[in-house]
């Protein structure tokens, strides 16, 4: 059976839908970073999304090609996710969609080098006639967060974030959010084929323990 990230690592990809702490350790991903409202139809965001998954399955489907990626396994495609902020705003401001700057990530399995990332690239670009020069390699290591599975609509969020925020609060922890550290999400529902009410969105945020700031 293929490797699936989502049953392997559950305590990052399937929480409970109450807030824990979790230390999140270093990953890599493809990246595509851009602004604007991700509802917007034929936007930047739905355009960065199909470059994603050109090279996501370009990687997964190496294994047809004459490029041999050591250490390769079959595997399923982790779930899209995303890095969301705006400028001047502590947190997200979810009724000013238009403001937000994202980059939106899908993990990358282990075995895979920059020289592969490099390749696939090259090869999405060669047979889907489209430029994916935006795509990047994008190293992520979050560290100490508080997560938690959020079931609704992505506007109902914030008393999801509220009810995070709180639990930290009791259990001695900060609020870390900055320029590096960003609001996280994880889409494990299809939004096209799940009805908003029945969504499931890990929310992640950065935390620190109470005391002065060291990032």
């Amino acid at each position: 059976m293929a490797f699936d990230f989502k049953k392997e690592y559950k305590e990052f990809y399937l929480p409970k839908d109450r807030p824990a702490i979790v230390t999140v350790p270093p990953v890599n991903y493809i990246a595509v970073r851009g602004e604007g409202d991700p509802n917007q139809e034929g936007g930047a965001y739905k355009e960065a999304i199909g470059l994603l998954y050109g090279v996501a399955f370009t990687i997964k489907m190496s294994k047809l090609s004459d490029h041999r990626i050591e250490g390769y396994f079959d595997y399923v495609v982790p779930p899209l996710e995303g890095f969301w902020w705006q400028d001047g705003v502590a947190g997200i401001d979810y009724t000013h969609k238009e403001s937000f700057r994202w980059i939106s990530v899908i993990r990358l399995p282990d075995f895979v080098t920059r020289e592969d990332f490099a390749w696939a690239v090259d090869e999405a670009t060669r047979k889907k006639k489209t430029d994916f020069s935006r795509v990047e390699f994008l190293p992520c290591d979050e560290g100490l967060c508080v997560q938690c599975m959020h079931i609704g609509s992505y506007d109902d969020e914030p008393a999801t974030v509220e009810r995070m925020h709180e639990y930290i609060r009791r259990e001695g922890y900060a609020l870390d959010i900055n320029e590096h550290r960003l609001h996280h999400e994880i889409y494990l529902s299809d939004a096209r084929k799940v009805a908003p009410e029945k969504r499931k969105t890990v929310i992640r945020h950065p935390i620190r323990p109470l005391g002065p700031s060291v990032s």
